[in-house]
């Protein structure tokens, strides 16, 4: 699928992999890339618009925990500024088993609410046009690590809930896959805590295995996107891509 003159959302598009994957986007001449953040960083803004200066960039700031009420009240906004989304990108997340509830907000929930909310838009039984819906997962998700259960669970929910999103293209239009990065040298990585204290040492031993870089993700996490396959679960480890 060519990514050319489509109108992406990306949610925490402005994080470790998901700012080099929001570089790797604005290269593929789209309308418009929308941009979801709790943070708001005008010089990686401006960085991106001097990619390509095709591409309109805009931001709005997110909080992904937010009640599902106020994401559809953004998403509203953005629909009626950009009349069409052609795609939704959920990446945010968050790796710390101390923060429970934290950790099942932002990689779960928020997600599942960001989904829910654009199917008002898109769903075909509301006669809306369908969409695409990319969902960051980990290979935690079907590859546990278990000093971070509540990290791993919470990615593998994600690999569930859009498997269950493929299945029901044929009633919504709604298309979706996953793309499960292995370990890619960011902050989340650097330092965090294991559950219940049950390895100290857990980031140091991580980082022990072999990793990918931000950029070698993101360029794979693209070209999923371009691949465009319902259902898939891709796997981004060690600079590739396979499912």
């Amino acid at each position: 699928m060519s990514l050319t003159n489509k109108n992406v959302v990306f949610v925490a598009g402005l994080g470790c992999i998901g700012l080099d994957t929001s570089k790797e986007l604005v290269k593929r001449d789209l309308k418009n890339l929308v941009i979801l953040d709790r943070i708001d960083n005008p010089d990686a803004i401006a960085e991106l618009k001097a990619i390509n200066p095709k591409v309109t960039v805009t931001f709005f700031p997110y909080d992904v925990t937010a009640p599902l009420a106020e994401t559809a009240k953004l998403l509203k906004c953005i629909f009626s500024q950009f009349k069409t989304v052609d795609i939704l990108i959920n990446g945010a997340g968050i790796l710390d088993d101390h923060q429970i509830e934290r950790t099942i907000a932002v990689n779960y929930t928020g997600l599942v609410n960001t989904t829910t909310a654009i199917l008002d838009f898109w769903d075909k039984r509301k006669c809306g046009p369908g969409g695409i819906i990319c969902n960051i997962g980990s290979v935690t998700g079907f590859n546990a690590i278990y000093q971070v259960p509540v990290y791993s669970g919470s990615k593998a929910a994600v690999v569930n809930f859009t498997s269950s999103l493929a299945k029901l293209a044929p009633i919504t239009g709604v298309t979706a896959y996953t793309v499960n990065p292995g370990i890619t040298k960011t902050t989340l990585v650097q330092k965090f805590n294991s559950w219940l204290d049950v390895e100290p040492k857990v980031a140091e031993k991580l980082l022990e295995h072999p990793t990918q870089t931000t950029q070698q993700c993101a360029k794979n996490f693209v070209k999923a996107i371009e691949l465009n396959k319902n259902g898939a679960l891709w796997k981004l480890d060690l600079g590739t891509l396979e499912p």
